[in-house]
């Protein structure tokens, strides 16, 4: 099934069935690639993507990493996605920024490579697409940050996901939470970690996770209700014994979780505190608050 019909690939909006790539493209056979995953929300004043720009500049970061040189800029970048939307005539859903090293070179030193960019959009509804999720401590740890530049978002990085990911197939559960080195709660395959105690809202400091847009803007929003907020380590017992947990991401928005290794967390139901936090994200992103609309980019029609 073909969701939409143009991807942006090279600075071209191709018909998706065209977009294609060699065998021999480096970053298929090492990883060597960096992505963003973004959303586009149908508003009353039309068309918007939440927070495109930072999505963005956090691209050319990972690219930085990667030694990765993007042939165009933020703002190239930000209007192709716009375009992308309103060929596509896409109001809602989900756009996968991708620049990679190509076709041409071999071996475990790619900078003599092409970089190859690629823009898609598709419909897309909730990833994790329960009221609240049940969850389960994966067997594998985060990526150790001595390892690799933990924070940027490396395509290689993600088959530590998916193999906690693959873990959980065939159960009950919906989703998995990755421990760190030192047994410390890191995040989920592709969510930030966040716990209630006594009414403050925790979640793990930066250094062995992605520092998510989400994750920034859950905490900005809640220090606008005046909501202790706390970036600092917490342990399994801590999760577990917590009053309310939820996960943040792009693509997993606000989803409450339910249980941690079938161990119930807080009482039954979304938190209070949780769902004030999800109620008040949904309506920024839907533009229904006037306050925040600068979290948007709306895309205008020709």
């Amino acid at each position: 099934m073909q969701p939409t019909s143009f991807i942006w690939m090279n600075g071209e909006f191709v018909p998706w069935p065209e977009a294609k790539v060699h065998v021999m493209t480096y970053a298929l056979h090492y990883g060597g690639g960096v992505f963003e995953g973004m959303r586009v929300y149908k508003t009353a004043h039309g068309p918007a993507v939440f927070r495109l720009r930072e999505h963005i500049e956090r691209l050319f970061y990972s690219a930085q990493v990667l030694h990765l040189k993007i042939p165009y800029s933020v703002e190239q970048l930000c209007d192709a996605t716009c375009e992308l939307l309103r060929r596509n005539n896409l109001e809602h859903g989900y756009i996968r920024p991708l620049a990679f090293y190509g076709y041409g070179v071999m071996g475990l030193n790619p900078s003599a490579g092409p970089t190859d960019m690629m823009l898609a959009c598709w419909p897309w509804g909730p990833y994790i697409s329960v009221e609240q999720a049940d969850i389960k401590v994966s067997k594998y740890i985060r990526i150790h940050p001595r390892s690799t530049v933990a924070d940027a978002k490396i395509c290689g990085h993600y088959a530590n996901s998916i193999l906690a990911v693959l873990e959980l197939q065939g159960t009950k559960y919906h989703e998995a939470l990755f421990l760190d080195a030192d047994g410390l709660v890191a995040e989920g395959p592709g969510e930030n970690f966040f716990i209630v105690r006594d009414n403050q809202l925790i979640t793990p400091p930066l250094g062995t996770i992605l520092p998510g847009i989400t994750r920034a803007t859950v905490l900005e929003i809640a220090r606008t209700m005046g909501i202790s907020t706390s970036e600092h380590p917490i342990t399994l017992d801590d999760a577990l014994s917590a009053d309310e947990a939820f996960f943040t991401g792009t693509a997993a928005e606000v989803t409450p979780i339910a249980t941690i290794n079938d161990q119930r967390i807080g009482a039954p139901g979304v938190g209070a505190l949780t769902k004030r936090l999800k109620i008040a994200y949904d309506d920024i992103v839907h533009g229904r608050d006037e306050r925040h609309l600068h979290f948007l980019t709306f895309v205008q029609p020709r």
